[in-house]
């Protein structure tokens, strides 16, 4: 293969921070191909809206695909309409709760709006796999289920240590890889990409395609799942140790320098625009003494001015700043009206909670102020005319006592 200048150097973009690729060499034919003569390349990533809203870990996938769009690609940006009715068994040890048809259309909406703040709209295509799952009807459905047998779908980790453990698996969960894999074959995908929880679904592409005469095999791309703020478990809303990519800039700011300098690098290799060199310099500038706080700094800056824009970033660190050097109360916080109510429902109520059991934890982990004073009474009622509550050092609330 005759190899274009840049191709070294796009093939190191396009590798970094992956956890595995198979097929390398077509993805660098496609690239190379790109590079010489202008010829795109077509990457799909699959979503199910099973929640309304995105994440950094999510992020993950959108920042390789914005490096996969500079070097050649059109991303086919797939909202699992269909399959998130069915629910990804991917990891878990029960039979998923089925969403409505209601639920997903909702969610799927706001990954829609979200997904443009990293990725180029004019090179994405925002497909939906209920156009072409809708039409297999039983009959396409039964051959799609002959392509496959129940001993190798049992070869699958998670499917093994259920059915070792005689926890049930519905027959609908056999079928979701069927259907993913199905939709490399209605779409023609040259690569596919996903997390490390996915091989088993990502490899049922290339093995669909081949089975249905395409006349490829996708490549795959799998990423790492990105380790949320407590720096052990993977980032997840029902662990709490997500930063949301819609949470508004001051928490989302103060959220990311609350991670570890060892975590940061990895956050730096995932999630910045910054180049391979750039980050081997600052790494090199903190190594030679600079305080990693400020490299931490900088890449909270950059992350809320990729999803609030420009400059938003360093009105996040002044407000950070102003809030936690100087111990002020910001003067921008939101005020409630309230009847009067205990600690705990108040909490909830100004939405510094997301539910009582939370607010009764933080409560016990002195993480409660009132009026800048520390509480643990999970009774303490508020009937006065005005309050400031405080959660840790960043959330705040002013509420104001009806009557």
């Amino acid at each position: 293969m005759d190899k274009h200048p840049q191709l070294e150097k796009a093939m190191a973009e396009i590798k970094r921070g992956s956890s595995e690729i198979i097929g390398i060499e077509e993805i660098e034919k496609l690239v190379n191909e790109f590079l010489k003569t202008g010829k795109r390349f077509t990457i799909k990533a699959g979503f199910d809206p099973t929640a309304p809203d995105l994440h950094l870990g999510h992020a993950v996938l959108l920042q390789k695909l914005k490096t996969f769009q500079k070097y050649g690609a059109r991303v086919q940006f797939l909202i699992g309409d269909f399959t998130a009715q069915i629910g990804d068994p991917t990891g878990k040890n029960k039979t998923r709760k089925m969403l409505t048809p209601k639920e997903v259309k909702e969610n799927a909406k706001t990954y829609k709006e979200q997904v443009f703040k990293i990725l180029d709209k004019e090179l994405t295509d925002v497909v939906f796999n209920s156009e072409w799952l809708n039409k297999l009807g039983a009959s396409g459905i039964v051959e799609l289920a002959t392509t496959y047998t129940v001993a190798r779908m049992l070869e699958r980790d998670d499917f093994e240590k259920r059915f070792k453990s005689k926890t049930p698996i519905a027959i609908s969960e056999f079928i979701y890889p069927l259907l993913q894999g199905y939709d490399s074959v209605a779409l023609k995908s040259d690569i596919e990409i996903g997390g490390t929880d996915q091989k088993f679904n990502l490899l049922m592409g290339r093995h669909l395609q081949k089975v249905y005469n395409v006349g490829k095999e996708q490549s795959v791309m799998m990423m790492p799942l990105l380790v949320g703020l407590d720096g052990v478990n993977k980032m997840s809303k029902s662990l709490g140790n997500y930063v949301g990519i819609t949470e508004d800039a001051n928490t989302m700011y103060a959220k990311i320098l609350s991670i570890s300098d060892e975590l940061m690098w990895e956050w730096y290799e995932l999630l910045s625009d910054k180049s391979i060199e750039e980050i081997k310099e600052l790494k090199e500038k903190v190594k030679n003494g600079l305080n990693p706080k400020v490299a931490k700094e900088l890449l909270a800056i950059e992350i809320v001015d990729k999803f609030h824009g420009k400059g938003a970033g360093l009105k996040a660190k002044e407000h950070f700043d102003k809030v936690h050097k100087l111990g002020k109360i910001p003067e921008d916080i939101e005020t409630f009206e309230i009847e009067p109510m205990n600690i705990v429902d108040a909490l909830v109520a100004t939405k510094l909670a997301s539910s009582k059991s939370e607010a009764r934890r933080h409560i016990k982990g002195g993480a409660v102020r009132v009026n800048q004073e520390k509480i643990n009474d999970q009774n303490l009622t508020l009937n006065d005319k005005e309050y400031i509550l405080q959660i840790g050092k960043r959330k705040f609330a002013k509420v104001k006592i009806k009557g």
